[in-house]
């Protein structure tokens, strides 16, 4: 993910977790808030140690960047999330990963609508 996308700070993260929303599945939290100063939306991603040990957690660390930062143009601009993996995530594979990270986005309706005007 490049610099400008990332939640890094943890001041940022506490506002988020205080004043967002959250949305969750079995794999994954999500915790949302608007941002309307920015041009973009940031993301933060968290891994409790109680998910595996620290290969684990930078494995599915780096698998939830790479899915965002592949589809990031479907992300909803002007808001700050932070994807939290709950422990069913450490035996995911890739696919089953970003079937279920798209999942919970789309739960909290945060899809960037598509809208395809034909000239």
């Amino acid at each position: 993910m490049e610099k400008e996308y990332r939640l890094a700070k943890r001041e940022d993260f506490n506002k988020v977790y205080r004043y967002g929303k959250s949305m969750a599945n079995h794999q994954f939290v999500l915790y949302y808030m608007p941002q309307p100063k920015l041009e973009h939306f940031r993301l933060g991603v968290s891994v409790s140690k109680k998910v595996g040990n620290a290969v684990v957690r930078n494995r599915i660390r780096r698998m939830i960047k790479e899915i965002i930062r592949l589809k990031k143009d479907n992300m909803t601009l002007q808001y700050d999330y932070i994807l939290l993996a709950r422990k069913p995530a450490a035996e995911m594979e890739y696919a089953e990963m970003e079937k279920s990270i798209w999942h919970v986005i789309r739960k909290a309706s945060l899809l960037k609508r598509k809208d395809i005007i034909k000239k």
